[in-house]
């Protein structure tokens, strides 16, 4: 159940008695206004001015003296930090958030122009690493989800540059972005700054995977310490939009497995040590567990369906059998827990992944002998079957709730007239 679906549903729920006014009150009250969607202008018009700048300055670069150089550079950035607190004091949110990402982007860019004016070769990150620190305090400082974004963009790409240029992990920028930003989504967990900061975090733990030449599969273990995390945050839409992405991660994978995984080509990529692999595996998944009991959401336990590591058995027949009833149970799971909470959102990617894995299970094993028409006919009639047993279930629970709640209305219990008076009427 959604706030927008009450705001417009509730005043004839009013109407008819079903519920009071008071406890429409109640029911908005437990379901808050979203909080706004990232406005998308100042992030594109921040980025476009700073790329113009950039570029403009760029073609002429060569020819403009020292002096008038660090001038230049000097003069954009307190220009647009300033603009930004003027807009600010104004009232003007989005702009004044907009002009800042401008003076951080031009802040990044005077690290490394001033580094190539005087020639300052380094063989470290310690310049970028500044641009990072910068991020993070003008997060905490103005509160912005456009600043939270573009530092998780700068933590990213530093990152890369290290490990593609320098051949090392910046172990100091990952803490930055985790720790930094990670208790400023504590603190603030909205649902796009969640989404944003799990992508950034992921993107550095591929990146890790890659600098200490490890095994693919390792990257699950810092993506589900991400997800365990979302597991303890107190707020639920906050917790959940963390854990979305690695969730992803996790499902394209074992989709991918059983997919692809028809040989042993893949066991000098996807298997570790097994024993440390899984002890690692273990201790993140215990951490999400009591995570989950602390926060009363143990009715999501089965996301962790998706983590089995099906990739050490033999590939063929018996891979792609464990890979779809893994894929199976985790669709069966994600329905079971949309029809619960009478969530539609989630019923439709449950109804989503149950098409993908019986997509999956067609083309691997029934392929050669199941005609194509008879495999859609089957399809067809499993989702309709599993639509209708649905829909009977939500009615008889809406049946078995509508005495209480037509009482807690207000609406007086029909009883039975007494024995004298039934006698008198049938006189």
């Amino acid at each position: 159940m959604s706030r927008k679906f009450l705001e417009t549903e509730g005043p004839g729920w009013v109407a008819e008695g079903i519920i009071s006014e008071e406890q429409r009150q109640k029911l908005l009250a437990r379901y808050p206004p979203e909080a706004r969607a990232l406005g998308l202008l100042p992030l594109l018009g921040s980025i476009l001015v700073g790329l113009s700048a950039l570029s403009l300055v760029a073609a002429n670069w060569q020819a403009l003296p020292n002096v008038l150089r660090l001038a230049l550079l000097l003069s954009s950035l307190t220009g647009a930090y300033a603009a930004g607190a003027y807009f600010l004091r104004r009232g003007n949110p989005d702009l004044g958030h907009g002009l800042i990402g401008l003076g951080l982007i031009l802040f990044g860019a005077s690290i490394i122009l001033v580094s190539q004016i005087y020639q300052l070769v380094g063989y470290d990150v310690s310049g970028l690493l500044a641009w990072v620190v910068a991020g993070v305090g003008l997060s905490y400082v103005y509160g912005s989800r456009l600043l939270v974004l573009l530092t998780v963009l700068i933590g990213a790409a530093v990152q890369t540059y290290c490990v593609e240029a320098l051949g090392s992990f910046s172990y100091a920028t990952a803490l930055l972005v985790a720790g930094g930003l990670g208790y400023y989504w504590w603190r603030r967990p909205e649902v796009v700054s969640s989404n944003v900061l799990a992508v950034g975090l992921l993107w550095q733990a591929a990146l890790l995977v890659a600098a200490t030449h490890s095994k693919i599969t390792w990257f699950f273990v810092p993506a589900m310490l991400v997800y365990a995390v979302g597991d303890w945050q107190p707020q639920r839409a906050g917790g959940r939009a963390l854990q979305g992405p690695p969730l992803v991660a996790a499902y394209l994978f074992m989709f991918g497995l059983a997919t692809f995984g028809e040989t042993d080509t893949y066991a000098n990529v996807l298997r570790p040590p097994l024993l440390p692999y899984l002890a690692a595996l273990a201790a993140v998944f215990a951490l999400s567990v009591a995570g989950k009991r602390a926060r009363g959401r143990l009715d999501t336990l089965l996301d962790w369906l998706l983590l089995l590591p099906g990739f050490y058995l033999p590939g063929g027949l018996p891979l792609a059998v464990a890979t779809l009833v893994v894929l199976y149970a985790h669709a069966g799971s994600v329905l079971a827990r949309a029809h619960r909470h009478e969530d539609p959102g989630q019923l439709t990617i449950g109804a989503v992944l149950f098409v993908a894995a019986t997509m999956v299970a067609y083309f691997k094993l029934t392929w050669a002998f199941l005609d194509k028409s008879l495999f859609f006919l089957l399809g067809g009639v499993l989702l309709l079957g599993l639509s209708w047993y649905l829909r009977r279930r939500n009615a008889q629970v809406l049946a078995a709730a509508a005495p209480p709640v037509a009482q807690q209305a207000g609406t007086p219990p029909i009883t039975p007239p007494a024995p004298s008076e039934t006698s008198s009427l049938n006189v």
